[in-house]
């Protein structure tokens, strides 16, 4: 093989789409590319969900081209709708003849159409099928959830995993199967490898040097310390908490702002059409279906506290889709980014925060305890409690966190080093 290129398949939302996965996918792509000797190909979804699920999912707000100098060859290809699609996305892979295909496992739901390639794809010789796991067994434990993730990932033939938690799903998913930890210059176990990496650091959105924060700050009305809320508004991300515990600690301090700046998960179609009313509908009969009535979130608006605790001019909301050219803003204007999620899988603003050198202020809940030590890079706080979260923050205004600590935690996790360590196999 070394004469030979190495040819690898990220296979996950291209860079038309909005989200983490998206960004995620694409930077791993572009660090295989950076790679000697390694052809890189993205294949993506054209329609990564059930047509009912009502929801924008494309990125119609960017304007830059995020593989603007790289020979990445991107192939928009499996549609969730279509299954004579993920047959022609399997004859496409196949005709690549990839050494490596790096699947993207981020939900649930797509186990259908990503399992019955994946089943497949791995019996090819010469082609190690690997998962990237974001994550394995969902908080809503649903039973389509998990026949889905069990169809979906169990053919791989090695895992990709960010956290020891990952690994022990994947071991409760699989109570019978043998697993072993693939780590560098340690012979091979018994089962199926399983690497432990990382949620590598964001390149792809950078501090801009000509940005005047102060500016920025003077016509949003930002005081002396601004904390972040940053991404797609998800309830399990804890927005309303985030708020909540602002609020208690703006009580006690004059000098403080908040920004929340994302996009309502479920609000990006025209509530008047009629399209989008016949998804709402048939949306949430299969939600009934399959869900408790208590995980449906779609009218979940935690953005209305804000006035409800009348700290409107205490909060500078930005409640839309962020392009890509102006990411930078948010976090180059903040002090610390707020992440106080119910439940966690590993954050892809935990790492774009990183990449700015700020401290991140997380609840002990999923990953954030092995990523974040409390005082050194951050501060953590107990989930569902608004006072810890409020002292958290108040910590980090009495005891702020050098902005070299957090590059000192971070300077290892890089994509350069994500990707090497994916084709040394540890």
């Amino acid at each position: 093989m070394s004469q030979e290129k190495i040819r690898v398949v990220c296979f996950g939302p291209g860079p038309k789409f909005k989200g983490g996965i998206s960004n995620y996918n694409t930077s791993l792509a572009k660090a295989f590319d950076r790679m000697p000797n390694v052809e890189t190909h993205i294949v993506s979804w054209t329609q990564q969900y059930p047509a009912i699920i009502p929801r924008e999912f494309v990125d119609k707000t960017s304007k830059g081209d995020l593989l603007k100098g790289t020979n990445i060859k991107v192939h928009y290809s499996l549609n969730y709708n279509n299954p004579g699609s993920w047959a022609s996305t399997l004859k496409l892979i196949r005709s690549l003849k990839p050494h490596y295909v790096i699947f993207q496992w981020a939900i649930a739901i797509q186990g259908f159409p990503m399992g019955w390639i994946v089943n497949r794809l791995s019996k090819d010789a010469g082609t190690e099928v690997l998962m990237d796991l974001h994550f394995v067994i969902q908080k809503e434990r649903s039973n389509l959830d998990i026949k889905a993730t069990k169809y979906g990932i169990s053919k791989a033939n090695g895992y990709i995993v960010h956290t020891i938690k990952t690994l022990d799903e994947l071991k409760e998913l699989y109570p019978k199967r043998k697993f072993y930890l693939r780590e560098k210059g340690k012979a091979a176990g018994e089962g199926t490898p399983v690497t432990r990496l990382y949620h590598p650091i964001y390149d792809i959105f950078k501090p801009d040097p000509a940005f005047d924060l102060e500016a920025f700050k003077r016509e949003n009305g930002l005081k002396k310390n601004v904390f972040l809320f940053f991404g797609f508004i998800r309830k399990y991300k804890g927005l309303h908490f985030a708020i909540e515990a602002f609020k208690k600690l703006s009580e006690k301090r004059d000098d403080v702002s908040l920004i929340v700046c994302g996009e309502s998960f479920w609000k990006t179609l025209d509530e008047k059409k009629l399209s989008t009313r016949i998804k709402n509908a048939l949306f949430g009969t299969a939600k009934k279906i399959f869900l408790k009535k208590s995980d449906d979130e779609r009218n979940y608006n935690p953005i209305a506290l804000i006035d409800e605790f009348g700290i409107g001019e205490k909060v500078m909301v930005n409640n839309e889709f962020v392009p890509n050219e102006d990411v930078h803003k948010y976090f180059q204007v903040s002090d610390a980014v707020l992440l106080f999620y119910e439940y966690a899988t590993p954050s892809g603003v935990e790492s774009l925060s990183y990449n700015f050198k700020l401290p991140v202020l997380a609840t002990k809940v999923g990953h954030f305890p092995e990523t974040i030590k409390d005082g050194y890079n951050g501060y953590l706080a107990e989930a569902e409690d608004t006072d810890s979260m409020a002292i958290a923050m108040e910590s980090f205004l009495e005891k702020p966190i050098p902005p070299e600590n957090v590059e000192a935690t971070s300077k290892e996790m890089t994509w350069d080093n994500y990707a090497k360590a994916i084709l040394e196999g540890a």
